[in-house]
């Protein structure tokens, strides 16, 4: 059976020619980065070149890029970071009600470390209340951190906003990136942030391997003690097979990005056309936001996403019912949860999220598979 991948918020596919061409390189520049002889200086030299393709994308300068072992890191050591060097000039923390599992549990360990912590709401296209963020700020806030584009839902936050909200009272501004890099322009400058969180998996590159945008002069403590590495902020060998990965996978990115993001919007306007003319009862999240282009999240009332998400895999589709950090656990999305979703119209959510290689014969198997899966539910089989 031919599969279908319509989860590609949760990871995507390595590009072949990304793992080609690592696959040549590895084979030949194995050395440690930090070595001084041949071999290490080859590895070195890779290294910084990747560096300075993957700075070049969001408009950073190289010397302002970590290398992380993926979005994860990079934003426990954003948020620790900062937490920890400014400790004794405030213990307060401001972040949206709808971020990634990664930067809500940071925020909780800094609260059990006696940190206090505002969470924003928003509104129910999953916008956060810039009007409140700005009244949340206090005296002792010492960051603020919003994402670009949430995961489960696909809005894009209004960060450029809210970081000059942040930066007109001095406060630092962390933006988690991850699901926006390759589906829309994230350039640092434009958005004005300080330091911001990005992921290779998510755009057809290897897992493991993150980095993080560190503005010159933006102060945090190193989270990983050991070696000199990346200038001395964050310890251990760097994952060169990975971070080529990563640099191979922006270049391609780069030729290919206007066509690929008007082909992920132009499919996913297929999709929702194709949901709203065959399942009426069905309700897109945050259908009025602006949206990265690849991405849909619809509530099938009455039905078990989990349940639903089964039947579809049985037909050779993978898609989610939610964050895949969240996979496995029992409790409700809080994200759909957020924008004011009941616990029973949150678990009857599915996240549809389209590649670059999905086609429109894929979408169409897809509408009918699931007309089918909802009729064999709804039958009790």
């Amino acid at each position: 059976m031919k599969r279908i991948y319509f989860d590609n918020n949760a990871t995507t596919k390595p590009d072949a020619r990304v793992v080609q061409k690592v696959f040549e390189q590895a084979q030949e520049i194995f050395g440690n980065p930090s070595s001084l002889h041949y071999e290490g200086q080859q590895a070195k030299r890779l290294l910084e070149e990747s560096r300075r393709i993957i700075a070049e994308e969001i408009g950073a300068r190289p010397d302002e890029i970590v290398f992380t072992s993926g979005g994860t890191e990079a934003n426990n050591l954003a948020i620790k970071g900062v937490a920890e060097v400014f400790s004794e000039k405030g213990n307060h923390l401001l972040t949206s009600s709808i971020e990634h599992q990664s930067i809500k549990s940071t925020h909780q360990y800094l609260e059990r470390k006696g940190y206090k912590v505002s969470w924003i709401p928003v509104d129910n296209n999953g916008v956060i209340d810039l009007e409140l963020l700005e009244k949340s700020l206090r005296p002792d806030t010492i960051l603020v951190s919003v994402m670009l584009a949430n995961n489960e839902l696909g809005t894009i936050q209004p960060v450029k906003q809210a970081a000059k909200i942040a930066h007109k009272k001095g406060i630092y501004f962390h933006c988690d990136a991850v699901q926006a890099l390759g589906k829309m322009p994230v350039k640092v400058d434009e958005l004005g942030v300080d330091l911001m969180s990005i992921s290779a998996h998510k755009i057809y590159a290897f897992k493991g391997i993150g980095a993080l945008y560190i503005r010159k002069g933006t102060k945090l403590t190193p989270q990983t003690q050991g070696g000199h590495q990346e200038k001395n902020r964050r310890s251990g060998t760097e994952n060169l097979p990975g971070i080529l990965s990563f640099a191979e996978a922006i270049k391609i990115f780069q030729q290919e990005k206007a066509e690929r993001i008007k082909r992920m919007s132009l499919l996913r306007e297929k999709l929702e056309n194709g949901l709203k003319e065959k399942f009426g009862f069905a309700r897109i999240n945050a259908e009025l936001a602006p949206r990265i282009p690849n991405t849909t999240s619809v509530s099938f009332p009455g039905f078990d996403g989990e349940i639903l998400l089964l039947n579809l895999d049985a037909m050779g589709i993978a898609v989610s019912t939610g964050s895949a950090c969240r996979a496995g656990m029992t409790e409700p999305s809080y994200v759909l949860q957020a924008i004011g979703l009941s616990k029973e119209e949150a678990q009857g959510t599915l996240r549809i999220s389209l590649g670059k290689d999905n086609t429109d014969e894929e979408v169409d198997y897809f509408l009918d598979a699931l007309g089918k899966a909802l009729e064999k539910i709804k039958r009790g089989d």
